[in-house]
């Protein structure tokens, strides 16, 4: 059971404030009668709450696949830029957040979720979650980046990235690789590059465990996960 004001917050109804109004104004009906109190208490798996005649369906958690496209923050909020959040259109709650971070000109999969558990789980690096990036790199990746990426490397700071599977899928000036690492550390692929002498020129997340990006999906496009997709992350 929980508060009736509470259940239409967490729906992102509206502020707690607006609610109440909603609720004096007689807006809001549950199992088709009128509320008129915030604090009632309500279940929210069985009972039928509405704003203006429309069903406010309770959802604990959301997931949301998003191929996230370059020039978006990946941030809850943002008073310049536009963040994976704005994408997401049809999202009921309002304490949805990214699970990880991508930089801004990076692209790929992002998961989109309020779920806190597994968000630790994907993003723990005692857990050994992969996670699977396409780039391309200016300069010639050969073998004996291969071998200093499996060993481990400093990137700066202080900081060092633990080892990694590289994998060339075209040489020459401009190579194309595929990077599997299993931390996320603050620009990691790019430092790991810049520490042998390269720079990345374009970066894209595939995969995070389980969970691959969808190639139905368009750059800036979302889809919520299936069942399935849930409970393999979990």
């Amino acid at each position: 059971m929980m508060r009736l004001d509470k259940y239409l917050c967490e729906m992102n109804v509206g502020s707690r404030s607006e609610v109440k109004k909603y609720i004096r104004q007689g807006r809001i009906t549950v199992d088709g009668k009128t509320a008129v109190k915030p604090e009632e208490k309500i279940d929210e798996h069985s009972q039928k709450v509405c704003v203006d005649s429309r069903v406010i369906g309770y959802e604990a958690f959301e997931y949301y696949m998003l191929y996230k496209p370059s020039g978006v923050v990946s941030a809850t909020t943002d008073r310049k830029e536009k963040t994976v959040l704005d994408l997401i259109e049809e999202k009921k709650r309002k304490d949805l957040f990214p699970v990880g971070r991508l930089d801004k000109d990076t692209e790929g999969l992002l998961l989109i979720t309020n779920d806190g558990e597994m968000a630790h789980r994907l993003l723990s690096p005692k857990k050994h979650v992969d996670k699977v990036y396409y780039a391309k790199i200016d300069g010639k990746v050969t073998e004996r980046e291969v071998q200093i990426f499996s060993e481990g490397l400093s990137i700066g700071n202080d900081e060092y990235a633990k080892p990694s599977a590289l994998k060339i899928l075209k040489e020459g000036n401009i190579s194309e690789i595929e990077l599997t690492i299993q931390e996320g550390k603050f620009h990691q692929v790019k430092r790991m590059f810049h520490a042998v002498g390269m720079e990345v020129i374009y970066l894209k997340r595939i995969s995070m465990g389980n969970l691959v990006l969808d190639e139905s999906l368009k750059k800036g496009e979302y889809r919520r996960l299936t069942e399935k997709e849930v409970e393999q992350l979990c």
